[in-house]
């Protein structure tokens, strides 16, 4: 998919084909679910993005609301962005850790997760990492990355 010109989720997922707009509603669901209040669902750089929102944190590098999650529909996969496991290298190891139980491919970068389809996907590891982190704890380990 082209990058996405939509300025809610409800349009992001609107622009999707049927098919692909049902698991991206379907990991949309799960982020909620597990998302520790205080973060707030927005669409940013052409996806789908759970953040600090800037009246609760405007200290940041680039201006722009602290993100946590985001979740994009991409062209041969879909991404979902967890910054905590790129700032916090024990989330990246349970992450890992969990995959390699469920005998599934961790297809990984920095904090990008890439999956092909939903059956790809760990959920169960990903709700607890995204449930793992408060606003005020990803805030604190942001400052502390800047501080250096």
């Amino acid at each position: 998919m082209p990058k996405s010109t939509a300025t809610t989720p409800e349009a992001y997922l609107d622009e999707l084909p049927e098919d692909r707009r049902e698991v991206v509603a379907k990991v949309r669901d799960l982020v909620q679910k597990n998302l520790p209040k205080g973060y707030k669902e927005t669409v940013s750089f052409g996806m789908i993005t759970w953040c600090v929102p800037l009246e609760r944190y405007p200290n940041t590098y680039n201006k722009q609301p602290l993100g946590y999650v985001a979740l994009a529909a991409q062209k041969n996969y879909y991404a979902l962005y967890l910054m905590n496991v790129y700032a916090d290298s024990e989330h990246e190891q349970l992450l890992r850790e969990e995959y390699k139980k469920a005998g599934k491919k961790l297809d990984i970068g920095k904090s990008c997760l890439r999956f092909k389809k939903l059956d790809d996907l760990q959920m169960d590891a990903v709700a607890k990492i995204i449930a793992s982190t408060t606003p005020e704890e990803y805030i604190a380990r942001y400052e502390a990355t800047r501080a250096k």
